[in-house]
């Protein structure tokens, strides 16, 4: 059956072509990839998937399933297909939305002999407003085996960690005045923003060396004239692990209120994005990819380490509610960085599909151990409780 699995991938590679291509040249910002949304489903469909679309409140966000009629495991493959503001998809994620719903067309086709339900997950706005934590809230991923995903890179790599990240708004409100002939009369926003930073410079001396805080100050008033009467400060704040994050990030909002509570001015706390839990990888799960990857010919050597996370991923809010992994696939011969014109090419070449079409047929047959082997999914069930310490 994998052999079939690897058929049906590689007799419908030049239609995931095509579709990785209209998505890579038709780039749309999180919660606006409707051209995304549309091509991916109507694939899914037309492969006898049943979709749901405007999942979780988001219209651009969907939920398909292949039911192969027989009791069984669940699957799910993550499908992301956002955009970067000027740069296009230069993080890769027109080849993530095609590669997901290749593997799960793949794996679909022999559902009947194993029992089972396929599921793909299409997760917009994973740059901002990632719909992976909106979903994982609402207890989408909570029935699955497994949930599986590879991001484009510049080499392979095995599954491994994300950091924690919250992300918080400080709106301060003051009193406007004019800064030199009545400098008294006002309260002044921007003094509590550059409160707010020095306190948490302050800060940074004790905490654990795992955590991150930085921010910046997209508004800080009008005229050098003008006692600024609102001012803005957004910061980021990672750690390694979720309970490690939350107690930062309390300390940095209480960094705001003294501030407040010193020059004056009223403080509005909020969240300007979603808050990403930690990756947690299964090494169970993340040990059957590696060794489908050297099936399909991927030499070892070339399949490197995860060296520790420095970013985040909506995939960790996932890893909290079932077994996850995160793996990086090669799209190119030549080092490239995430996030510049350079990826975005590489996304869009030839090479940059291969590598692709790579990833989603070791995905689907990832998918297939899972349906087919009670054993691989008891051992990545249990290590899935221990790391959530429920042995």
């Amino acid at each position: 059956m994998k052999e079939q699995i690897l058929k049906t991938i590689e007799e419908l590679k030049e239609t995931f072509y095509d579709i990785s291509q209209y998505i890579g040249n038709n780039p749309e910002l999180g919660n606006e990839e409707f051209k995304a949304c549309e091509v991916l489903t109507d694939k899914l469909k037309e492969h006898g998937f049943s979709v749901t679309t405007g999942v979780v409140g988001q219209p651009t966000a969907f939920e398909a399933v292949y039911d192969s009629g027989k009791p069984g495991p669940h699957v799910g493959f993550m499908a992301e297909y956002d955009a970067l503001p000027d740069l296009g998809h230069a993080c890769g994620h027109n080849l993530i939305g095609t590669q997901g719903i290749a593997a799960a067309i793949g794996l679909a086709g022999v559902s009947q002999e194993t029992g089972g339900k396929v599921y793909v997950y299409g997760t917009p706005a994973e740059e901002t407003k990632g719909a992976k934590v909106t979903m994982a809230e609402e207890g989408y991923f909570d029935h699955l085996d497994a949930a599986v995903m590879a991001h484009p890179s510049a080499r392979f790599v095995k599954s491994g960690t994300s950091l924690a990240m919250d992300a918080v708004q400080f709106a301060f409100y003051g009193k406007s005045a004019h800064a030199a002939a009545a400098p008294e009369q006002g309260i002044n926003a921007l003094d509590a923003v550059i409160q707010t930073f020095n306190s948490v410079n302050a800060l940074r001396e004790h905490v654990t060396a795992d955590v991150r805080m930085h921010g910046i100050i997209p508004e800080g008033g009008q005229a050098a004239n003008i006692v600024p009467d609102y001012a803005v400060a957004q910061f980021y704040v990672r750690a390694n692990e979720r309970n490690t994050c939350d107690p930062v990030t309390e300390k940095v909002i209480n960094c705001a209120r003294g501030a407040a509570l010193s020059t004056g001015a009223r403080l509005e706390v909020s969240n300007y994005e979603y808050s990403y839990d930690d990756m947690k990888t299964n090494d169970v799960l993340s040990d059957i990819f590696t060794k489908q990857l050297m099936e399909l010919g991927v030499p070892k050597e070339e399949i490197y380490d995860h060296e520790g996370g420095t970013g985040s991923l909506d995939m960790g809010n996932v890893s909290h509610r079932c077994p996850a992994i995160h793996p990086y696939i090669q799209i190119s011969s030549g080092p490239i960085s995430a996030h510049t014109h350079e990826f975005r090419e590489a996304a869009l070449s030839t090479e940059g599909f291969k590598g692709m079409i790579t990833g989603a047929k070791a995905l689907a047959l990832t998918g297939y151990e899972i349906l087919s082997n009670e054993a691989v999914r008891k051992k990545i069930a249990e290590e899935f409780k221990r790391s959530f310490g429920n042995d």
